[in-house]
């Protein structure tokens, strides 16, 4: 095995033998990634508890409804429980709104205030003992549309 130091201790190569008598080449980084030493999303989250309603179709195209808790929002997702146990597999399309008398909560962004939002199901986290199940959903919202919404709200 032969180890040779690049630069400034940061890159480290070493050449293997596979169980087959193949050489292999491996780079081995000495430092860790910046990405992880920040939050990497794009919108500020923040923490609430509102009443919402969720809408979609199963796949016998019924409409079903469910009445959920808004626990986290962002400008383009959302985490919701619900008390009873849903069947909406991931990648659904449903409709979510927010309880009419709460939409003009100032912490809100546009697109909740103005009623149903398309979004799509991307996690659905099982329920635990006391913890109810949660969907993350992904709000279908074009971000350029958004921009201009959010240059109208502070202008």
């Amino acid at each position: 095995m032969r180890a040779v130091a690049l630069g400034a201790d940061l890159d480290t190569w070493r050449t293997s033998e596979s169980p087959t008598g193949v050489r292999v080449n491996h780079i081995c980084t000495n430092e860790t990634p910046k990405h992880q030493d920040h939050n990497r999303r794009s919108a500020e989250r923040r923490a609430v508890a509102l009443p919402a309603r969720l809408i979609w179709k199963d796949q016998r195209g019924a409409n079903r409804f469910a009445t959920v808790v808004t626990r986290d929002v962002s400008d383009f997702g959302v985490y919701v429980e619900c008390q009873s146990p849903l069947s909406i597999p991931l990648y659904r399309l449903v409709q979510f709104q927010l309880e009419a008398d709460v939409r003009q909560t100032a912490i809100l962004p546009a697109s909740l205030q103005q009623g149903r939002v398309l979004s799509a199901v991307y996690r659905v986290a099982p329920p635990k003992q006391a913890r109810p199940q949660g969907l993350a959903l992904r709000l279908m919202i074009d971000p350029r549309r958004l921009a201009v919404e959010q240059t109208r709200a502070t202008a």
